[in-house]
């Protein structure tokens, strides 16, 4: 009498639906339920801004470092341009005009001059690219050194080993990559640079007594200076970052959708499949169709499980309903 008892409250209980029913999401008082794949997309979602981020992050130094070392090269092109003018000029010019020197000066036969003239020709095609021959206390008025270019001179002088110093200077027209190299006297150059006395009386009647004498064999009189605009660099650095970001971005987003797919058909669909299997029994389909995953992972143990229970409840109700 107690087993048929029981039989009857069961499915009485299915019948008048006194057993509680999950609340469809979307009526009035209950809240929208927050899925597996949210929770998923959403914590994805912040590590791949974390991961873009910190990719950024470590990536604008190096892009930025690549892009400078690259202007960088191209001033210590245009600087071995200006020395090849002035080895040049010193060894195969200069010997040729300096018997007439006495009754004519030749700028030609100066070095600086003819690395000058040689950069006019990158000048008139690069604007913005800049030489300069800076001296503290030059023959010609207009090498003289600005504060600036002053402190490279000064630097030289007390770090004599120091060969070669680059910076970045703001400008009016933008930040410059400023490249310099020191300019040491040399024994040739005393026979215009010692006294207004010992001069050339050429040089003296166009440049006049007052400037770019007093040298001292082997000091560093002044510095070449290579200016070059930093805009082109900036543009430079920009399309390798986007070179290493874009693809960067496009692996995060093929990682985003595999990891989707991959919980959708693994985790998603298959509990979605039990939780039907498990809510129509819990309302008194007794005779349900059984979920079956074949994968042996924890979903399937899980399944396999459930499904036992299923069976074992059957087989139970039967044995009380037999009774």
């Amino acid at each position: 009498m107690l087993s048929a008892i029981a039989v009857d409250s069961f499915h009485n209980h299915a019948a008048t639906d006194q057993i509680p029913r999950r609340p469809a999401p979307g009526q009035a008082g209950v809240e929208e339920p927050v899925g597996l794949r949210t929770k998923f997309n959403l914590l994805l979602l912040l590590l791949a801004l974390a991961g873009f981020g910190l990719f950024a992050l470590a990536a604008n130094p190096l892009v930025n470092a690549i892009a400078r070392e690259e202007v960088l090269q191209s001033s210590r092109i245009m600087m071995e341009s200006a020395a090849g003018a002035r080895k040049y000029t010193s060894e195969q010019i200069a010997p040729i005009l300096r018997p007439q020197i006495a009754q004519h000066f030749y700028p030609q036969s100066v070095s600086a001059y003819a690395a000058k003239r040689n950069f006019d020709v990158i000048h008139s095609k690069f604007p913005d690219f800049d030489y300069r021959e800076a001296a503290l206390n030059p023959t010609n008025p207009q090498d003289r050194a600005e504060d600036w270019e002053a402190d490279i001179i000064n630097d030289f002088r007390a770090h004599p080993t120091k060969q070669e110093t680059s910076f970045t200077r703001a400008t009016p027209v933008g930040p410059m990559l400023e490249l310099a190299r020191p300019l040491v006297n040399k024994p040739a150059c005393m026979e215009c640079h010692n006294t207004a006395a010992t001069a050339p009386a050429s040089m003296i009647a166009l440049y006049g007594s007052q400037n770019g004498f007093g040298w001292k064999p082997g000091e560093i009189i002044g510095a070449q200076i290579v200016s070059v605009p930093m805009a082109a660099s900036g543009r430079r650095a920009e399309h390798i970052r986007r070179l290493f970001i874009l693809p960067f971005g496009g692996f995060l987003l093929l990682l985003f959708i595999s990891v989707n797919v991959l919980l959708n058909f693994v985790v998603v669909r298959p509990l979605d499949r039990i939780t039907t299997a498990a809510e129509a029994i819990s309302t008194g389909d007794i005779n349900a169709s059984e979920y079956v995953y074949r994968q042996k992972d924890q979903i399937g143990r899980l399944s396999a499980s459930f499904n036992r229970m299923h069976r074992s409840l059957a087989a139970a109700l039967k044995m009380l309903g037999d009774e």
